[in-house]
């Protein structure tokens, strides 16, 4: 599976706690996170990612592509409902492209330990069904 780890700058703490608790599940992954993130992530855990831009400098965006190409399986984006942010339509646009994909989506903590935990279980393997079909 392809997952893709993204966190505003007051949830970067939480997500790297959530890579730090889930490793052992994190690591069976194809990672991809956001820039400084992805640089938390790989600091406190001994987790690979592909990294992208920072989210506000297009690494939003270049997640957004591959969802768009139905070749992300799984996004972690723990928001901050708290604070303006400045490229919200390129958030809007994620969360719209993983409608339109049938893509889970977390967006808090815990929504995002009930989608690793489904993940561990095999329960979103039907993703598999989804890339055969797209290679058919």
């Amino acid at each position: 599976m392809k997952i893709a780890l993204i966190a505003h700058d007051r949830m970067k703490e939480q997500i790297v706690q959530l890579a730090m608790a889930y490793e052992s599940i994190l690591a069976k992954h194809d990672l991809y996170a956001t820039g400084t993130t992805g640089s938390r992530i790989m600091e406190a855990t001994s987790l690979s990612l592909t990294r992208f831009l920072s989210g506000p400098l297009g690494g939003d965006q270049q997640i957004g592509a591959m969802i768009a190409r139905n070749e992300m399986d799984l996004i972690i984006f723990l928001r901050d409902p708290l604070t303006s942010q400045p490229h919200e339509p390129d958030i809007i646009a994620l969360l719209r492209l993983c409608d339109v994909h049938k893509i889970p989506f977390a967006t808090n903590l815990g929504s995002a330990e009930i989608m690793l935990k489904a993940l561990e279980l095999g329960q979103l393997d039907w993703r598999e069904v989804v890339h055969e079909e797209n290679e058919a």
